[in-house]
């Protein structure tokens, strides 16, 4: 005698399905000491593990419903004080980072890294930058900024790299793309927010934007705010 369609379609548990079932998240069985220790060593791993930021969602699935993810941090931020290595805050999560001091170290090293800022040329650095400052910014806008035109190239460069996206038309003539930068930028540069950027003369004073075309950019961005991110 066939199975109704019905039986059919129960289905069993997936393999992930069961194993997050079994996992044990609240150690009950562990003393509170040594439940919280297991505990950051669980928080430690993932970010570790991870090649990105680690949000709090992620974090959460490792330790018990009661642990504070943010006291755990702190624990761990504290026990690494003494390592070349620290915990920090970057686009929306936790990632493992090298202290700056020692960055000289590691060029002179010459030893392969993971940096992926690295790889950028210092005119693919420049245009990122300038899109976190006016994003959303066409081509053409990022050309007037910097007194030279912006190629494509550059900027389908950026795209593959995943440090910008394509957002709305600019409301402007043709209606051209705009760019906005995606959540890899905060993490590769060390920034949390948009609003870590550092102050904006810096780039003037280095003479990398001239304060007439910082100003119209500026003004430009707050006329067209709501709209847009990529390229023509």
């Amino acid at each position: 005698m066939s199975k109704s369609p019905a039986a059919k379609s129960v289905r069993r548990p997936s393999r992930n399905r069961q194993q997050d079932v079994l996992y044990d998240r609240e150690l009950e069985d562990l003393p509170p000491e040594l439940r919280w220790r297991e505990w950051m060593l669980r928080v430690e791993a993932v970010i570790f593990a991870s090649t990105e930021p680690v949000s709090r969602e992620f974090l959460a699935r490792v330790v018990g419903s009661d642990c504070s993810i943010d006291l755990v941090i702190d624990d761990l931020v504290e026990e690494l004080q003494d390592r070349p290595y620290e915990l920090v805050s970057v686009a929306g999560g936790w990632q493992h980072r090298t202290r700056p001091r020692f960055a000289e170290t590691i060029r002179v090293s010459t030893a392969p890294t993971q940096s992926i800022a690295a790889s950028l040329s210092e005119t693919e650095a420049m245009v990122v930058t300038a899109i976190g400052y006016f994003q959303p910014a066409t081509r053409a806008e990022l050309s007037e900024i910097f007194g030279r035109e912006i190629s494509r190239d550059t900027i389908a460069g950026l795209r593959d790299a995943g440090f910008i996206v394509s957002g709305p038309r600019s409301p402007t003539p043709g209606a051209p793309y705009t760019y906005v930068t995606t959540k890899l930028f905060l993490s590769v540069f060390g920034f949390e927010t948009l609003r870590d950027l550092p102050n904006i003369e810096a780039l003037e004073d280095a003479g990398l934007l001239s304060r007439r075309t910082v100003a119209k950019a500026g003004n430009d961005a707050k006329a067209d705010i709501g709209y847009g991110d990529d390229d023509d």
